[in-house]
């Protein structure tokens, strides 16, 4: 894994180990929390810049980097969202993956009948973000190799997400990552935005290149850009 030191609170600096080929991270016990804002956006920005599908590896064989205990397999939600991630015995941290620490973060939601009806109009085929198969996206709404339903990023969720923290990073505000919006409204607003983006050439472009996931994550890259 490679290294990749951030700004902490209060001065701290705080070293996080990320590893692109299998697409994950690990945290050290209480590390994601000791992230300051603005490394909290870097984070996002890094996963989008280099997000894509993840070489198999076999989980079960993973060790702690810290006492290279065996890692254990644990099933978590977070709200109405099912996570899972890779402890350690002795609790010196966890392994967890992109797309379960979006999930964690409650960034990762199902399509609706609505937007896979959308999503149809532009493409046939979307690759399932967990195993990476084929999904006739007017047909089925799960991946038929893995039982994975089609999820797409929030993006009025990220968007929020960016503007709280850039907010925070200038007053020095405590934030809260998980931002608990209005399920409603979100799900009103997300709607349109899903529907702009489908049209979108650069959305599209690394739609068929990776999955719905990644290519959210790599639009929320370029709004972090500037």
């Amino acid at each position: 894994m490679d290294e990749h030191t951030f700004a902490g609170h209060n001065g701290r600096s705080v070293v996080l180990d990320l590893c692109f080929p299998c697409q994950s991270f690990w945290f050290d016990t209480r590390e994601s929390l000791a992230l300051a804002p603005a490394s909290t956006l870097g984070l996002f920005r890094l996963i989008g810049e280099h997000t894509g599908k993840p070489n198999p590896t076999d989980a079960e064989l993973a060790k702690c980097p810290r006492c290279k205990g065996r890692l254990r397999l644990t099933k978590d939600m977070q709200r109405m969202t099912r996570f899972e991630y890779l402890r350690c015995p002795n609790g010196h941290g966890r392994l967890t993956t992109f797309l379960e620490f979006l999930k964690e973060k409650d960034f990762v939601r199902p399509l609706t009948p609505q937007q896979r009806a959308e999503l149809s109009q532009s493409v046939e085929f979307v690759n399932c973000s967990n195993c990476g198969a084929p999904v006739d996206v007017g047909k089925a709404g799960a991946c038929s190799h893995c039982g994975s339903p089609l999820s797409m990023l929030d993006m009025k969720q990220a968007g929020a997400l960016i503007d709280q923290l850039k907010r925070a990073d200038r007053t020095g505000q405590p934030v809260d990552p998980a931002l608990p919006l209005n399920l409603e409204r979100a799900r009103r607003e997300t709607e349109a935005t899903f529907a702009g983006m489908v049209r979108d050439s650069a959305f599209l472009r690394d739609l068929s290149a990776t999955d719905l996931i990644a290519a959210g994550l790599h639009a929320v890259s370029r709004w972090l850009k500037p």
